[in-house]
């Protein structure tokens, strides 16, 4: 068994009903647990609205591969469409770090290259596990976040 973390947002639809079943699909039933939720402003410089973002932790036998496979089904799931880079998105869902692995394909990084620039990530990723985020690491880092909720206090 290993622990792996993905970052999962929303900014189109009814996020908080995304963010739920992008939740469950990613964890398959496996042990799981996750971050609040939080607002965070865009990347990228497309204008689009704010996005809710979470870390789900996920205790798993699964290669880095499967991972991939269950964010992409969650994304599928979601009905999310690929027509512009960093644009809006019924749900997102990154691989950001599995313990001990480390994996540089075309199509997975692990970690995730651009985890440690982003607050939408950090903030919640130190939620769960302090030890992988330092202070500095959080300075360094870009994007406003504030927590808005829980999945089960949001509507």
């Amino acid at each position: 068994m290993t622990r792996a973390y993905f970052s999962l947002g929303s900014n189109l639809g009814d996020r908080a009903e995304l963010l739920r079943r992008g939740v469950e699909v990613v964890a398959a039933g496996e042990a799981a647990r996750w971050s609040r939720v939080y607002q965070t402003e865009p990347v990228g410089g497309v204008v689009q609205d704010d996005f809710w973002n979470l870390v789900l932790e996920v205790d798993t036998a699964a290669t880095p591969r499967e991972l991939l496979e269950r964010a992409h089904l969650a994304e599928a799931e979601a009905q999310r469409t690929r027509e512009r880079r960093w644009g809006p998105r019924t749900l997102d869902v990154d691989i950001v770090w599995i313990d001990e692995v480390t994996c540089d394909e075309d199509d997975l990084v692990v970690p995730h290259p651009r985890m440690f620039e982003r607050n939408f990530v950090l903030v919640p990723l130190r939620e769960l596990r302090e030890d992988l985020v330092s202070e500095p690491q959080l300075a360094r880092a870009h994007g406003r976040v504030a927590v808005v909720g829980t999945l089960d206090t949001l509507h």
